[in-house]
C-alpha cells in the first residue's frame, strides 16, 4: 500500500499518517519521534513566538532526518511571523487551521513547501483545491481542540468525491478499525491527534495524560459554540463554567476570555481542574503511554487483521 500511496509519495514518509498539530502540545520532541516512527511529525506554531518556532525547527531538525511539519492558525496574531520563519528554515510540509489559507499556499508553493489545510466542510475543501493545496486533512467533529460540525463519518466520504488532491481523513481515529474505516471512506491517510498526547515523547504534563488515559465515551463535551469556534474538551470545571456562561447568554468575548491562557495552563502546568484539557472523543480509546513508534506500528500493523476478519465475514 505505502509505495502506491498519494500520501506517502507526497510526505516522502513511511506511513500516511500526520500527527496532528495541537497548540502547545505537539513540539519538536514530538514531532521528530513520529516522523522516526515512520510518520509526519509537526510542530504546532499556534502563538509561538517567532525565536520559539525557530529554536523548536532547529532542534525537530536535530532530532531527525525524515521529513517533518509544522501546523500553522491562521487566526493567531503570530500567523504572519510563523509563514516566514517557515520560509526561510525550508520546512517541507506546512497544514493550515482556523482560517483561508490562500496567502499561505500562495507564499510557500514557489519555494517548494507543501500545504495541507485542515478543512471542516465540503466547500472548504473545494476552495483550498482551487486555492492549490496539494492534499486536505477532513476533521471531523468527533477530533480535540477546534472542530466544525460534521462527523467523519459523513464528511470524509463527500470530500473524497469532491476533489482530485487526497484527502486525509481526521477526528476519532485512535486504532486499526479506525485507519481501515478511514481508508474504507475514500481516504488516503489518516491524522492523528488524542492518542499522540500520550506517547511516551509528548511533553504534555502527566496529569493531562491521565485524564486522557482515564477517559470514557462521553467524557468529552463541546464548548463554546456560542462563540462560533466550538471546542471539544475533557469535562472539568472549565467546562462546566463555559456551560453555566453560555446558558447565562454572556457576550462571545466574555466568553472567549474565560479561555484565554487555559490550554497552556493544562498542557504545562497540569491544571486539569480549571485549564482546557483538548481532546477528541477518541480519548475514551487511549489506554496507556506508549512511544510514538509503537503506536504507529500498531495503527498500521493491525490494519491486515482487520482486513481478514472483513474478507472472512462478507466474502469467505
Amino acid at each position: 500500500m505505502h509505495q502506491n500511496n498519494r500520501v506517502t509519495q507526497l510526505l516522502g514518509t513511511r506511513f500516511p499518517l500526520i500527527q496532528g498539530g495541537m497548540a502547545w502540545v505537539a513540539d519538536a520532541d514530538l514531532a521528530a519521534a513520529v516522523s522516526n516512527g515512520g510518520g509526519l511529525g509537526v510542530i504546532a506554531a499556534g502563538s509561538m513566538p517567532p525565536e520559539i518556532l525557530e529554536d523548536q525547527i532547529k532542534k525537530a531538525r536535530s532530532l531527525t532526518e525524515k521529513p517533518f511539519g509544522v501546523n500553522i492558525m491562521l487566526l493567531s496574531p503570530t500567523a504572519d511571523d510563523a509563514l516566514e520563519i517557515v520560509v526561510k528554515n525550508r520546512v517541507p510540509v506546512v497544514t493550515t487551521g482556523a482560517g483561508s489559507p490562500g496567502k499561505v499556499i500562495d507564499r510557500l508553493k514557489p519555494v517548494g513547501t507543501i500545504v495541507i489545510p485542515v478543512i471542516a466542510s465540503v466547500a472548504q475543501a473545494k476552495r483550498v483545491e482551487k486555492q492549490g493545496a496539494d492534499a486536505v486533512v477532513a476533521e471531523g467533529m468527533e477530533a480535540g481542540g477546534h472542530i466544525g460540525d460534521i462527523t467523519t463519518m459523513v464528511l470524509v466520504p463527500q470530500v473524497s468525491d469532491a476533489l482530485a488532491i487526497p484527502v486525509i481523513a481526521a477526528g476519532g481515529v485512535a486504532d486499526p478499525r479506525g485507519v481501515t474505516a478511514a481508508f474504507a471512506l475514500g481516504a488516503e491517510g489518516v491524522q492523528v491527534g488524542t492518542r499522540f498526547v500520550c506517547a511516551a515523547e509528548s511533553n504534555v504534563h502527566p496529569s493531562y495524560k491521565e485524564m486522557v488515559i482515564k477517559a470514557r465515551d462521553r467524557s468529552t463535551v463541546v464548548t463554546g459554540a456560542s462563540t462560533g469556534h466550538p471546542v471539544r474538551c475533557i469535562r472539568n470545571r472549565l467546562t462546566r463554567e463555559f456551560d453555566r456562561l453560555e446558558k447565562a447568554g454572556a457576550s462571545p468575548e466574555e466568553i472567549e476570555k474565560l479561555g484565554t491562557g487555559r490550554l497552556r495552563a493544562a498542557v504545562i502546568d497540569g491544571d486539569v481542574d480549571f485549564g482546557s484539557v483538548m481532546a477528541g472523543q477518541s480519548a475514551a480509546m487511549v489506554e496507556r503511554i506508549q512511544p510514538a513508534e509503537e503506536i504507529i506500528r500498531e495503527l498500521f500493523g493491525g490494519t491486515g487483521s482487520v482486513l481478514s476478519r472483513l474478507k472472512q465475514e462478507f466474502f469467505g
